[in-house]
């Protein structure tokens, strides 16, 4: 544990410090409001310089070039055609591009990056199929060129705080998980506040399955030791029926709302069951369409207690100081505050999303810089990403489980835990 300590610390002072060497040079595709975002985030890490933009919306790519010129930066070269990601991909200016599109680009442009000798940076999920989940695996296989999806819930501070309780034995071994994501986004993600469509509308109508369950899973990858000593097996899912989405609409737009009567494939709340091949379980609930305040409702346990994220509290065997009661978590997550943090919550404070992004992108960075591997690995991305098809196909056979594939090709069985 002091050896690993020892590295985190260093790691994490190597991020904190100015950059030595010469940029580290990021096309960015898709300029929208999450590649925005994003933009921003790169534009605070030290070292970093926006050769490229990328993005068939005029409006967007003219607020990203002035985010860009507003930091006093060169103005990037701007790309408008929908094709155009093939010319940024192409460029010998660029050593990484950062991918921030609507869902059914997302793996195109990941392989055209890598064929081309670029780390990927791509938003959730990286794929939307299971034959997107291989092409990812085998294009990186192929050219050894990193990808990493960009699933900030990973880096948040308290799941890297338990995170290092998992790894310091405190919770023992590692036996279940639940974990979901809960955010009630039919206002202003699937539809505009006017109820027009907005892209992500159109999945809802077409299929059934966990949408989005990158955010449910990110940490719990790590603690569980996916693909580091344990893997995936079999998934069941099943699906409530819809009412969410057509409740809305006449609530707020009236009975008489094309959407307050059309059928949407998607059920409200989607429970999957993962069972991986050491016998653990891991609950997903993707839950985006009711009325309800955000909350992912992580919970891990193991055989010498549990940390519930819901109620910010632990029980840990022999530590907690009265017999089957909950103690606060906070003083556990200064106890075990993880190096990544201390290095650089200075910089990460003011960022989006709690900080989490700042984190990513400054570590995907120093991969960039450092050519190594990337912290969350194409691995990695196509295991969380595959629940969405892995889900559908588990509702439309009644809930029978589905067997997941071993994207790693046996792998998983002597890899080392290798994430923060």
């Amino acid at each position: 544990m002091e050896r690993r300590q020892f590295f985190l610390s260093t790691a994490g002072a190597a991020l904190a410090r100015p950059a030595e060497t010469r940029p580290v040079r990021i096309g960015v595709i898709g300029t929208g409001g999450r590649g925005r975002s994003l933009l921003r985030g790169l534009l605070s890490v030290e070292g970093v310089s926006i050769p490229a933009l990328c993005d068939p919306d005029a409006a967007n790519l003219a607020q990203a070039l002035a985010l860009v010129t507003k930091a006093g930066r060169t103005d990037p070269a701007a790309y408008s055609g929908e094709e155009d990601y093939r010319k940024v991909v192409a460029r010998d200016d660029l050593d990484a591009v950062l991918i921030a599109t609507p869902w059914q680009w997302h793996t195109k442009m990941a392989v055209a990056a890598m064929r081309h000798g670029k780390y990927t940076a791509v938003e959730v999920p990286a794929a939307q199929t299971l034959e997107e989940c291989w092409e990812l695996v085998d294009t990186y296989e192929r050219t050894r060129v990193p990808c990493m999806m960009l699933e900030n819930w990973s880096f948040r501070r308290d799941n890297l705080a338990v995170l290092n309780m998992v790894r310091q034995g405190l919770l023992g071994e590692m036996v279940h998980c639940h974990c979901a994501h809960s955010h009630d986004c039919i206002d202003h993600w699937f539809w505009d506040p006017q109820g027009r469509d907005r892209w992500p509308a159109e999945y809802l109508r077409v299929r059934n399955c966990d949408q989005y369950p990158t955010h449910s899973l990110g940490p719990v990858l790590s603690w569980m030791d996916i693909n580091c000593g344990d893997a995936f097996a079999t998934i069941s899912s099943y699906a409530t029926a819809q009412r969410g989405i057509n409740a809305y609409f006449a609530r707020r737009f009236g009975p008489d709302h094309p959407n307050a009567r059309r059928e949407f494939a998607q059920g409200d709340i989607v429970t999957s069951m993962v069972r991986t091949h050491k016998g653990r379980t891991i609950v997903i609930n993707y839950d985006m369409q009711l009325p309800r305040p955000y909350d992912n409702r992580w919970m891990v346990q193991g055989t010498l207690g549990i940390y519930d994220e819901n109620r910010a509290s632990v029980y840990l065997e022999g530590r907690s100081p009265k017999y089957h009661e909950w103690e606060p978590f906070a003083p556990y997550q200064e106890r075990f505050e993880h190096q990544w943090w201390t290095a650089l919550r200075q910089q990460a404070g003011g960022a989006s999303h709690g900080g989490t992004d700042y984190l990513e992108l400054a570590h995907f960075v120093d991969a960039v810089r450092e050519r190594k591997q990337t912290p969350l690995d194409v691995y990695d991305s196509v295991t969380m990403s595959c629940v969405v098809a892995l889900s559908g196909m588990s509702i439309a056979r009644g809930g029978a489980p589905v067997e997941c594939p071993d994207f790693t090709r046996g792998q998983w069985r002597t890899t080392k835990p290798k994430f923060a």
